[in-house]
């Protein structure tokens, strides 16, 4: 955590930088980077002065329709179109600190699937700046002090923390984690507290605090289970439970344990589905457990048996962009550490196609583009994908 006087030179910095018409300093860019915590590539981007065409990628069309059936919904879109990503992050910062004014606006289960669906395709921009009038929202609806609405808050925070996972930002995280287990304990709900529990691992497990995040899962992982598992959904939050377990003790080189959680984790997806159904917190399906397998042995340092366990792995077995580009980079770190340059190259190709903010926004994929530039730049596919991530 930085201090007050570091946290006042870095926005003394960030001011500096704001009243540029161009990042020319880019030393002072990089130290409020990370005195803020908020990655380079993202702040600079959000200092950039705007373009006089926007890119294609950046268009957002809305039917007339939708525009007529949810007015802030356009909104959010046009603002996640306008607005650099630091910006973004910032508006979530104060939401985190201070729930904002309430907009009363469109029903809240809708929105949050809304926004749930902006994750499923990797729009993290649009999601970011959606976030604060949903938190706003949350807030609102949970002072009914019904247990849905309340249950409904810590959704809407667990899916913050998630977000902010992929972008790097952990100690925000942890704040909209924590946020979203306070709400899952208040409201009672089983699923509400598996969802934040995991959220707060992955942090954890960021922050190398491993033994805290294994404690936490197995904690909730107890709790599910001795709910007696009676429905599918339960079912399916039990399976994820221990899908994380599994990588949360790989993560911390914990072989033995890795290896017999990833074994109790098929056992236990073996009678799901093997497509999810809509809407489902926890749409684990038998794939999803082989694609953590993956990530598995990749964490355990073994290249070979991860490449092995996801060479069956396609596409169109994960319904969402997320997570079929999550597939891709799950093997292209797999090829990487296996010094394969040119299949790593062609999973994030695969990835970027599949969701481009899957490869640009996760700052650990994006190191792995430009190790690849680096070392690599006249591998088949290199020079596209770098390309395609930087511009």
């Amino acid at each position: 955590m930085p201090t007050s006087a570091q946290a006042d030179g870095a926005a003394l910095n960030v001011h500096r930088s704001e009243r540029r018409t161009q990042v020319t300093d880019l030393t002072l860019v990089h130290r409020a980077a990370r005195e803020v915590g908020v990655p380079q590539h993202i702040l600079v981007t959000s200092l950039s002065p705007p373009s006089s065409a926007a890119p294609a990628a950046t268009r957002v069309a809305a039917s007339p329709r939708d525009a007529e059936e949810d007015r802030m919904r356009r909104r959010t879109l046009l603002t996640a179109t306008a607005a650099g990503p630091a910006a973004l992050l910032t508006g979530v910062d104060d939401a985190l600190a201070d729930a904002p004014v309430p907009t009363g606006t469109g029903r809240l289960d809708a929105r949050l699937a809304t926004a749930r669906a902006l994750y499923d395709k990797g729009a993290h921009s649009q999601l970011l700046a959606a976030l604060p009038d949903l938190i706003a929202d949350g807030h609102d609806a949970a002072g009914t002090r019904r247990e849905l609405d309340q249950a409904r808050l810590s959704s809407v925070y667990s899916l913050t923390a998630a977000v902010l996972i992929k972008l790097g930002c952990h100690d925000r995280a942890r704040s909209a984690a924590d946020q979203a287990r306070s709400w899952a304990e208040v409201s009672g709900s089983p699923l509400a507290s598996a969802a934040a529990a995991r959220e707060l691992a992955i942090v954890l497990r960021h922050q190398d605090q491993h033994t805290r995040a294994q404690r936490l899962m197995t904690s909730a992982a107890a709790k599910l289970e001795a709910t007696g598992l009676h429905t599918e959904a339960s079912a399916a939050a039990y399976a994820q439970m221990l899908c994380t377990l599994a990588y949360t003790a790989a993560r911390a080189g914990q072989r033995t344990d890795a290896l017999a959680m990833t074994e109790e984790t098929r056992r236990a997806a073996h009678r799901l589905p093997a497509t999810a159904p809509p809407g489902r917190l926890f749409p684990v399906t038998p794939a999803a457990v082989d694609l953590y397998a993956v990530g598995v042995h990749w964490a355990l340092g073994d290249a070979g048996a991860a490449l092995e366990a996801g060479k069956d792995l396609r596409p169109e077995q994960f319904p969402t962009a997320e997570r079929q580009a999550r597939m891709s980079t799950d093997m292209a770190r797999a090829w990487w550490a296996w010094n394969r340059p040119e299949q790593t190259a062609q999973a994030l190709l695969d990835a970027y196609r599949a969701s481009p903010g899957e490869v640009r926004d996760r700052p650990t994929i994006r190191t792995i583009v430009h190790q690849l530039a680096q070392r690599h730049p006249r591998t088949t596919g290199v020079r596209e994908l770098h390309t395609a991530v930087t511009r």
